[in-house]
């Protein structure tokens, strides 16, 4: 063979290479999408937000941060709000994954239920800064979102649940006390005087002013005492003026609360009594049984009126304290327990001492 017929050879197998390299070369591997793999919100998103709005079927939650770094439930008369619970929603939202990149088809976007489900962080002037959509549970586990206005679907690990019960952001913590604390007790009754529990220092027995001669105090029922009151929470909340919250304080039964250090608390209880209103118009006799024998029963004379709610109402010593300003925005409503629990007469606190041990 010539030598320049083997250079054209040469020179033809080295083009014929090249092109069947560029055909048969490896797809470009896809531009990794800055989304994927990142928390569904950034912790430090929220850590330099003004506040958190969330919606579910048409209800809307908004809990508003002040200058000071404190949280309030503004869908419920601004009260403060569970830090608890806040904590741990915004834990879930930050340690939720964005999992893949699922779709930009308007088709199958309209299949993942983008609706009004979803989680603004907002900014400077309540403007949200970051939006989430959530839309439904994908099957497999996670939920499909998607990021403001971008008509991108992603999948990520969030499943926690959307609170949008407003009274349920709010702090319901309305007294919080360790018994350990407390080195005097004023239990007020209504027909005997008050009765003062003090002692020197945490862990020492009580003693009573006036005393009871012969009769010694129940350690159980104090502790029990202060147990329920240094935990007092809210069950619900009316306006200050509630003709129910005006009624149950004029009847309260109200306990002092003085800590070793700090500021008195001063504890009333109310709630409408029980009621026995005369008939006007007695209701007709009931027909008379089947069963032999006596007539039928004589209708009541009173209908009764159960008693009301109760309600707490609670000052402190400091008129700076938070409780004070926290009075005068609601009425709160309480469970029956804390009030049923308390004392009614100073012999309930006692019991017989036990005999002296005779000298030997």
């Amino acid at each position: 063979m010539k030598l320049k017929t083997l250079a054209v050879s040469v020179a033809l197998l080295a083009v014929l290479s090249a092109a069947a390299f560029w055909l048969n070369r490896p797809p470009p591997q896809p531009k990794a999408d800055p989304l994927v793999g990142k928390p569904l919100v950034d912790a430090s998103i929220i850590d330099g937000s003004t506040g958190l709005r969330f919606s579910d079927q048409g209800k809307t939650i908004e809990l508003a941060r002040d200058a000071g770094g404190s949280w309030r439930d503004s869908s419920y008369f601004g009260l403060p709000a569970d830090f608890q619970k806040l904590s741990s929603f915004v834990n879930d939202l930050s340690s939720s994954k964005v999992q893949r990149f699922v779709t930009a088809s308007p088709e199958r976007l309209s299949r993942l239920d983008f609706k009004d489900t979803r989680i603004e962080v907002l900014g400077p002037g309540g403007k949200p800064s970051l939006l989430v959509t959530l839309g439904k549970n994908a099957e497999g586990g996670g939920r499909f979102v998607r990021f403001g206005d971008l008509s991108r679907a992603y999948l990520s690990t969030f499943n926690a649940w959307l609170d949008t019960d407003p009274r349920g952001w709010a702090d319901a913590t309305l007294v919080s006390l360790k018994p350990d604390d407390v080195g005097r007790i004023t239990i007020f009754f209504d027909q005997a005087p008050p009765l003062g529990l003090s002692r020197a220092k945490p862990g020492d027995a009580w003693s009573a002013a006036p005393p009871a001669p012969g009769r010694a105090l129940k350690a159980d029922a104090v502790a029990s005492l202060l147990g329920t009151l240094g935990s007092l929470r809210f069950s619900d909340t009316t306006p200050p003026s509630d003709p129910g919250a005006e009624a149950a304080r004029r009847h309260v039964r109200t306990v002092t609360v003085t800590p070793f250090s700090g500021p008195a608390l001063t504890i009333s209880l109310g709630r409408v009594p029980e009621r026995r209103n005369p008939r006007l118009s007695p209701k007709p006799a009931a027909p008379a049984p089947a069963a032999k024998g006596g007539g039928p029963a004589a209708a009541p004379e009173f209908d009764i009126v159960p008693a009301g709610p109760v309600y707490a109402f609670i000052s402190s010593s400091d008129p700076k304290a938070p409780v004070n300003g926290l009075m005068k925005e609601r009425a709160f409503q309480i469970d029956e327990f804390a009030f049923t629990s308390l004392p009614q007469r100073p012999d309930d606190l006692f019991e017989p001492a036990p005999p002296a041990r005779a000298a030997h």
